[in-house]
């Protein structure tokens, strides 16, 4: 083997610093389907009760695209991270195989990530950092655009706009290395208050973190005028995917939301990404799914 000399190895380096280097991407750039089912997207959250998992034999995660195809029509998935029974390269590569073989796509992945970016302790702000790599690491895997994390509660300590901006700073670059969007649903009502996100995602300013409106998680305050201008803060702020529902239950209260407003503020807001089924109604999910997808329709028609 020739001996590589100071002159070769300098040729090299200089060749190599030269070459182009991957780097991210600008901003997000989807292109997405216009027709009011292609749309359309079904969660794995409402089929909780349904899904497998250990001691409960149900619908694999492999499983759910089809399902969801044959039962619904429609060919776009949400699945949870908890439903995942492994993250690992083997599993990951069966169920993107599997929703390839549905001829279904993986929209968004809901993700809980086990600690506070805004907690006080430097050392559990970097644990969610850390856990939310993990999951863009996932979707990156199996063909998701994005996903959702949860903004859990620290003990002692009030939700804070810098710290949390700081914490995801870094997780949408992250995900802008990877070509994955980082979203953020207004969902708990203190930790993920809407007007507390938005204040966040303006200020990391990142593309690669965006909302994630949910129609009814902000009628659980009982206020509905507040709810729509959550919805309406957060639909400006969105990109590629909305959780639909019409009403929400707690402790036997029925809190109803209505999905033609919704719709209508979605449309004002310009957004044209995917509306995902989780239904949070009275029922079982199969039939309250059907009805939220037959709805869904009626509206998305109705404006095209």
């Amino acid at each position: 083997m020739p001996e590589i000399n100071r002159r070769t190895f300098l040729g090299a380096c200089a060749a190599l610093a030269a070459a182009p280097q991957a780097k991210p991407a600008d901003t997000p750039d989807i292109h997405f389907p216009r027709a009011p089912r292609d749309r359309l997207a079904v969660a794995s959250y409402p089929f909780r009760d349904f899904m497998d998992r250990p001691g409960h034999a149900g619908t694999k995660l492999t499983d759910f695209a089809t399902m969801v195809a044959d039962k619904f029509g429609v060919h776009n998935i949400e699945p949870l991270s908890q439903h995942f029974p492994s993250t690992e390269p083997a599993y990951l590569d069966r169920l993107r195989a599997a929703v390839e073989q549905a001829h279904a796509h993986i929209v968004n992945i809901p993700t809980s990530v086990g600690a506070s970016f805004y907690d006080p302790d430097p050392a559990r702000r970097d644990r969610a950092i850390a856990g939310s790599r993990k999951w863009v690491d996932v979707a990156a895997a199996v063909g998701s655009p994005s996903i959702r994390v949860h903004i859990q509660g620290a003990r002692g300590a009030a939700p804070d706009v810098g710290r949390t901006s700081e914490s995801l700073k870094q997780v949408a670059g992250y995900g802008a290395a990877k070509n994955v969007m980082i979203t953020l649903e207004n969902d708990d009502l203190v930790t993920e208050d809407a007007f507390f996100l938005v204040k966040v995602i303006e200020q990391v300013g990142s593309p690669w973190l965006r909302g994630l409106p949910d129609f009814g998680n902000s009628m659980m305050k009982g206020d509905e005028d507040f709810n729509y201008r959550a919805v309406d803060a957060m639909f400006r702020h969105a990109y590629n995917i909305a959780h639909v529902k019409d009403s929400e239950v707690d402790n036997g209260k029925v809190f109803r939301v209505s999905m033609a407003k919704t719709f209508a503020i979605a449309r004002a807001a310009g957004y044209r990404g995917y509306f995902s089924m989780e239904f949070e109604g009275q029922g079982e999910p199969y039939e309250g799914t059907r009805k939220l997808i037959e709805e869904s329709l009626r509206d998305l028609q109705a404006e095209s």
